[in-house]
């Protein structure tokens, strides 16, 4: 693995920490407000958001080359409303998707293919992050102020399950790398 593409690798492993930590403070708002159904749901989406950042922590890992943890910046901890934060959550996997096309375009110039095939995941994964996001919040669009539908929906976003990707658990907040099948 070329240099520049493991150092833009390790540039994606602190964007997927900050995401988790965006989203746990998410979480804390949510709770914050009452609304522990949209707290679970950012609690399952910080665990994504980790499981992420150690996909790519073990793969740059096994391609020889040194993961680096560095300092992540803090989130933001109030939002004006529930539409609001699902607003930030919408435009941050916007974000997200396209730091992942910068980097399958980087393994694409450096004609890393490994990167490239890795990477791929990460692009349809984004798709279904973007959709997801945008689905709460266009529902919450449609609610409004109407608080019964607002209880109806974090009953909904309450049922909401962690279910880690392929090659990484997360064992006690922490992503562990899971035996190659």
């Amino acid at each position: 693995m070329d240099d520049r593409v493991a150092r833009a690798l390790n540039g994606q492993v602190n964007a997927e920490f900050y995401s988790a930590y965006l989203y746990l403070a998410m979480s804390s708002y949510f709770k914050g407000i009452n609304l522990n159904g949209f707290a679970t749901w950012m609690e399952v989406q910080t665990l994504e958001e980790l499981s992420h950042a150690m996909k790519f922590f073990h793969f740059i890992n096994d391609r020889g080359k040194r993961a680096l943890v560095t300092a992540i910046d803090g989130p933001p901890t109030e939002w004006v409303s529930p539409a609001a934060a699902f607003e930030q959550v919408y435009e941050h996997e916007q974000k997200v998707t396209g730091l992942i096309n910068d980097l399958v375009n980087l393994a694409i110039e450096e004609k890393d293919h490994a990167t490239n095939n890795f990477l791929q995941w990460f692009v349809s994964e984004q798709v279904e992050e973007e959709a997801s996001a945008n689905d709460v919040l266009q529902k919450l669009k449609l609610i409004q102020d109407g608080q019964g539908g607002l209880f109806l929906l974090d009953r909904e976003l309450g049922q909401r399950v962690f279910t880690p990707p392929p090659g990484v658990t997360i064992v006690a907040g922490l992503g562990q790398k899971t035996a190659k099948a």
